[in-house]
């Protein structure tokens, strides 16, 4: 479906042409009429499908169309983290190129006070859109700086990354100032009984839009050693005995682990950098700029980097650890073989990681190929095959879609009516 058959306002459509964007992805397809007729929206898509687009595009299109107050902020945009954030601003700039009436401010810590004074004008001058990083907006809350009573629309954007980071106990406090009238519409890669109770909690009868987890590129070949804890750092250095190192991202879960790798990896004379929440935006920015650049070879980061960070030209993703579950092990490994190159992605499996990973082998409907410890550093675990219990509950389908009763057929907004009867002139 193209983007010209929906009823998104041409100054919309008409950023999107010189962006050269066309056809719809299926998350976009399928929630910007939804969210356009003003119905409260969970979305369940992997990070790289368009989540961004499918929400940002109908906002910024009724926020040019409405009657929205000038002096007001009109729509929150919730992110986890401070990189996304960026990111989503940067994508505010390019949709909303034509829209001369809608502003956006983007407000997230780790920043001198300049840029602390920047997001204050910016919101006291009624910016419509608020891109935001729960810690940063709650802060501008707490002192005064915001009102949010009259917000029309909220977003919640990763919302099991939000829970992961414990930003969840915040995100209710902002809910608690929204008006009971805001349109609202959350995103999660996946959908763990916690994110489910959120949305409950959240969101008013909403359309639930559940894309498919894409399998990862075929252009990816993975690998894995299955492998004691002690062994991972022998292994690295095995692997990289040879060389060449250039372009190469070592994902762990844990920050305490990522500076481990990090400082044996120096001790090895590896030109390496990590990335994690300890730093401040200012060293995340030199850091994401080393690597970029090619200055430095070798990334060693938590999850952050996984999700939302377009870097083209990776050549090898190593798992030191196993992801969770197989949406973040996508996530991971989809760093690389971009752009039509090809990629490698190795995962070191522990002991005590062998049934987690063959929970994701079980997703991506093969076996992964297991290489042999290089020789010389011992005994490898085994890799026993655990059966999968028949009696395993299934996950809750959608609870609502649109048209189920009468219910939902009352939930259009009457903020948003006078929109829909504008276009239909279109």
């Amino acid at each position: 479906m193209k983007f010209e058959e929906t009823y998104l306002n041409d100054n919309i459509l008409d950023a999107l042409y010189d962006m050269h964007f066309d056809e719809m992805t299926p998350i976009q397809e399928r929630c910007i009429p939804e969210i356009l007729d003003g119905y409260d929206v969970l979305g369940v898509a992997q990070t790289g499908t368009g989540k961004t687009a499918a929400y940002l595009l109908p906002i910024l299109s009724m926020l040019d169309d409405g009657d929205y107050p000038r002096d007001a902020i009109n729509c929150i945009v919730m992110s986890p983290t401070r990189e996304l954030a960026q990111q989503i601003d940067q994508a505010m700039q390019g949709f909303g190129y034509y829209l001369d009436d809608v502003s956006s401010v983007a407000v997230y810590g780790g920043n001198d006070g300049n840029r602390y004074d920047q997001e204050l004008r910016g919101m006291r001058l009624g910016a419509d859109i608020l891109i935001a990083t729960p810690g940063r907006l709650l802060s501008h809350l707490k002192v005064g700086n915001l009102d949010l009573s009259r917000c029309s629309f909220f977003v919640l954007d990763e919302a099991d990354r939000m829970l992961d980071m414990g930003f969840i106990d915040d995100i209710m406090k902002i809910v608690q100032q929204l008006p009971k009238s805001c349109q609202r519409v959350m995103f999660s890669a996946t959908m763990p009984p916690k994110i489910r109770e959120l949305a409950v909690t959240l969101l008013h009868d909403p359309v639930e839009i559940k894309i498919a987890v894409s399998k990862p590129a075929e252009k990816i070949h993975q690998s894995a050693y299955v492998c004691y804890e002690p062994q991972k750092l022998k292994i690295i250095k095995h692997l990289f005995k040879a060389g060449d190192l250039q372009r190469v991202i070592i994902f762990s879960g844990k920050k305490e682990k990522v500076k481990e790798v990090t400082r044996q990896l120096k001790q090895m004379h590896i030109n390496c950098d990590q990335m994690h929440s300890d730093l401040s935006q200012q060293e995340r920015d030199e850091v994401m700029y080393r690597f970029k650049a090619g200055m430095t070879d070798v990334l060693v980061a938590t999850d952050i980097v996984a999700r939302g960070i377009d870097i083209d030209d990776i050549r090898i993703v190593i798992n030191y650890d196993v992801p969770h579950d197989a949406e973040d092990y996508v996530h991971r490994i989809g760093r690389t073989a971009r752009a039509d190159r090809d990629g490698q992605a190795i995962t070191f499996i522990s002991d005590t990681d062998i049934y987690r990973f063959q929970q994701i082998e079980h997703f991506l409907g093969k076996e992964v190929e297991k290489t042999p410890l290089p020789e010389g550093l011992g005994e490898a675990p085994v890799y026993v095959k655990r059966e999968k219990k028949h009696n395993d509950t299934r996950r809750h389908g959608r609870w609502h879609s649109k048209g189920n009763g009468s219910k939902n057929n009352q939930k259009r907004k009457n903020t948003h009516k006078k929109h829909s009867s504008d276009q239909s002139g279109k």
